[in-house]
């Protein structure tokens, strides 16, 4: 899958709408112990399989914030922005994971274009929704609406 391009003239007319969908990225037990080890959260749901097997999901689970981590990453394969020098990551409005994201699971984020303001002449603030979905389940797993500032 190719990344769609847009330009960053042409963003505006693109509020409300879907700037594209990733592609499916496997969370195996190997990321979510990478992940642990970066963040020193060692909670057993995420790295324990034999306790985790006596648990309430009965796997070991992906953490929710590494979920919301992986959203650089699916930005990334979905679209890029022509125009400008830099772009950052601004912040979140909102952060919800209705549900668990098992170990094994396929993921990938719908990106759609919420707002998109000249901050001044030098920058612009972009605020997108993501959708992240896991394959074969009908309720998503992190739904965040997230802000990017990108610079001219």
């Amino acid at each position: 899958m190719t990344a769609t391009v847009y330009r960053l003239a042409q963003l505006p007319e693109l509020v409300g709408k879907r700037l594209g969908t990733s592609e499916w990225v496997l969370v195996d037990q190997a990321r979510i112990d990478a992940f642990a080890q970066a963040t020193g959260d060692h909670q057993w749901i995420h790295v324990d399989p034999e306790r985790a097997a006596a648990g309430p999901f009965g796997t070991t689970v992906a953490h929710g914030f590494l979920t919301l981590s992986l959203l650089p990453m699916f930005f990334a394969q979905t679209f890029t922005i022509e125009g400008g020098r830099m772009s950052v990551n601004y912040g979140l409005n909102k952060v919800r994971f209705p549900a668990p994201v098992p170990v094994g699971s396929r993921l990938r984020a719908e990106i759609t274009l919420l707002a998109c303001d000249a901050l001044d002449q030098n920058a612009w603030q972009f605020t997108m929704s993501a959708t992240i979905a896991r394959e074969g389940s009908a309720k998503p797993v992190c739904v965040a609406e997230f802000l990017s500032r990108r610079y001219l």
